[in-house]
């Protein structure tokens, strides 16, 4: 690779005493030599801060911030992707660690195709693909799912983070989702078949009350529907949009009646304006 632009490694934090120390070090062993690591720590009540000062002290490619007050997931990487400085913005977490090879490959790809948005997507192909947005938001839709990967499997050229907004943040857990459908509906997407980090599943992982999951994924496929420009014909985000009510109904029952909870049931079939017509079909549908 003869030009390697400067790239803004995005790390947020919070409470992670545990892991960050590794997760830094990995950031640092990449082979790619142009980076710059930003933690952000979101008030940590831990030794966080302890250990990523350390770090900022001893490595002049890590630059250290800290929240005054907690703001939350979304709004903190929002935070960190203004404080970046390099062309393009990656996203690592400070319980998960990168692959030591992986960034490099990265932007070797972006950097030949010119591309603004990547993102990690297993067995879609045998290397790295190129599709543009019509491609990608119908393949997504109608053949495989292949946006739903969270922020630590993306790349973006800042500018362009910058220009789709950065991620919402009135849908919870699936501000990432809204992200990645605008982003690719506006650009042409590459799809990496390895990823960049690697995911660690521990206890101390934030955990979503189930219904408020399962609520944010139903509101942010429907906000997206309505308001980005996707390549679909008016039928389609009907049925794309019929089919999201009827997903969201069906799994809410499952799972309220689990609890007994009747009312947060009621709830949801006012959100969505179901019928008990409708509610009917939908389990019918779902037996078939």
């Amino acid at each position: 690779m003869n030009h390697q632009p400067l790239v803004s490694v995005l790390m947020t934090c919070y409470n992670r005493e545990e892991f960050i120390s590794e997760a830094i070090e990995s950031v640092l062993a990449t082979t790619y030599p142009n980076i710059e690591l930003l933690v952000v720590d979101d008030s940590s009540s831990d030794q966080s801060v302890q250990i990523a000062e350390r770090f900022a002290q001893a490595d002049h490619r890590v630059r250290f911030f800290i929240n005054e007050k907690n703001m939350g997931d979304y709004p903190n990487r929002n935070k960190a992707a203004s404080l970046a400085r390099g062309k393009y913005i990656v996203f690592t977490d400070s319980d998960d660690w990168m692959f030591a090879d992986a960034l490099e490959q990265w932007v070797d790809w972006m950097e030949k195709e010119g591309a603004e948005f990547g993102i990690f997507k297993h067995g879609i192909s045998e290397k790295p693909m190129f599709l543009p947005s019509s491609k990608t938001i119908r393949m997504h839709f109608f053949s495989q799912p292949v946006l739903m990967n969270g922020p630590t499997a993306t790349i973006t050229v800042k500018a362009y983070f910058e220009k789709v907004g950065g991620f919402p943040e009135k849908f919870g857990p699936a501000n990432d989702m809204y992200y990645n459908l605008k982003a690719a509906s506006q650009t042409t997407t590459l799809f990496f078949p390895f990823p960049l980090n690697g995911y660690r599943i521990h206890g101390g992982q934030e955990r979503n009350n189930r219904h408020s999951y399962l609520y944010n994924n139903y509101l942010y496929l429907q906000h997206a529907l309505k308001e980005l420009n996707l390549d679909l014909t008016a039928a389609e985000i009907k049925y794309l949009s019929s089919k999201n009510k009827r997903r969201f109904v069906t799994n809410s029952l499952s799972f309220l009646r689990t609890v007994d909870d009747r009312t947060s049931l009621i709830k949801a079939l006012r959100i969505t304006k179901f019928s008990m017509v409708d509610l009917l079909k939908a389990l019918y549908i779902k037996s078939l």
